[in-house]
């Protein structure tokens, strides 16, 4: 039997409505955005801004929930196995919901078959950074390769961890390139960019929007980023496609909200077109580009699903060549 989606956060905005909600408009009390990362983290910042917006749309509160854990299958699990009666949503990624298929060996729930799309939320490229302290003289990401060619395994790069999205993104980077590097795991974002600060490692695909204030000081040198075009907020790095000479290269991530499958069409529909109508706004794409996120052409439950699927089947191939497994 699925669970009721109110969580221990939203108890006592709840107390009095919970009973009398199914007789009732939807919304008619406290919405749950639950994400799967601690607080401060990217997707928490996402659903925080999300949830504003929408507290003013549907004058109920939208409350931004962390429940970080297992790579974002603690939260994930928890929608999944939620009431679909629209108090519940998920800020998922790709790294949980097209990613943890080929990288975990066992899951709870299905990615696909146990939620409802609501909308893409975004799109997230990587950025490929060096210590310029350490490595003065790669000023480019040809500069880059030609030392890895010169040297073959012998450059090394960080990892927020094993299946991470950079960790793949340098495995497509290695394979495209035809170059070898060695990759050494961290645990989160922190450590990995502590370890590139302290020149123990060469280079770091990291995500963009942490890695402004690094750029903006001198700190790291920033190459490329991993996306087909350029970020708004970086107009003068270019893509690896264009800095590589790597044509059609691109390792993208996406934010995108969920529901628990079964979630009524009605109000699958309404907060779809409240999500699309509030993200589509000049004021959000702004502060998407402020993000370094990408804003999404068509973020639609259709389109959502069909990305999602697609992304299901490229990532399983790349998880696949990267070697990285979690049991």
């Amino acid at each position: 039997m699925k669970m009721r989606g109110f969580l221990p956060l939203l108890a006592l905005a709840v107390a009095g409505a919970a009973v009398a909600q199914d007789d009732k408009p939807w919304p008619s009390a406290p919405v749950a955005l639950v994400s799967g990362f601690p607080g401060g983290a990217a997707t928490d910042i996402y659903a925080r801004k999300l949830g504003a917006e929408l507290s003013k749309e549907f004058g109920v509160s939208f409350i931004s929930d962390n429940r970080p854990g297992a790579g974002g299958n603690i939260a994930s699990a928890l929608v999944a196995q939620a009431k679909p009666d629209g108090y519940t949503f998920l800020i998922g990624t790709a790294g949980t919901h097209a990613i943890s298929p080929a990288l975990y060996s066992k899951l709870s729930f299905n990615v696909v078959n146990d939620f409802s799309r609501i909308a893409l939320l975004g799109t997230l490229p990587n950025i490929l950074l060096v210590n310029p302290t350490k490595h003065p003289e790669i000023k480019t990401c040809e500069d880059l390769l030609a030392a890895a060619k010169k040297e073959p395994g012998k450059l090394n790069y960080a990892s927020t961890g094993n299946g991470a999205s950079g960790h793949l993104a340098a495995t497509q980077f290695a394979t495209a390139s035809q170059t070898s590097y060695q990759h050494i795991p961290y645990k989160g974002q922190g450590p990995a960019m502590t370890a590139l600060l302290s020149g123990e490692v060469d280079f770091f695909f990291n995500q963009t929007s942490p890695s402004l204030g690094a750029i903006e000081s001198g700190k790291v040198r920033a190459l490329a980023v991993t996306s087909s075009q350029r970020v708004s907020a970086l107009p003068d790095v270019p893509t690896v496609a264009e800095a590589c000479k790597l044509p059609g290269f691109e390792s993208t991530t996406w934010y995108g909200l969920f529901g628990p499958a079964g979630l009524p069409p009605a109000i699958q529909d309404k907060m779809s077109k409240a999500v699309l109508k509030t993200i589509n706004t000049d004021s959000f794409r702004q502060w998407l580009v402020s993000q370094a996120i990408l804003p999404i052409k068509d973020g639609s439950p259709a389109a959502f699903k069909r990305t999602q699927e697609a992304d299901i089947r490229m990532w399983a191939k790349i998880v696949k060549d990267s070697g990285a497994k979690i049991d």
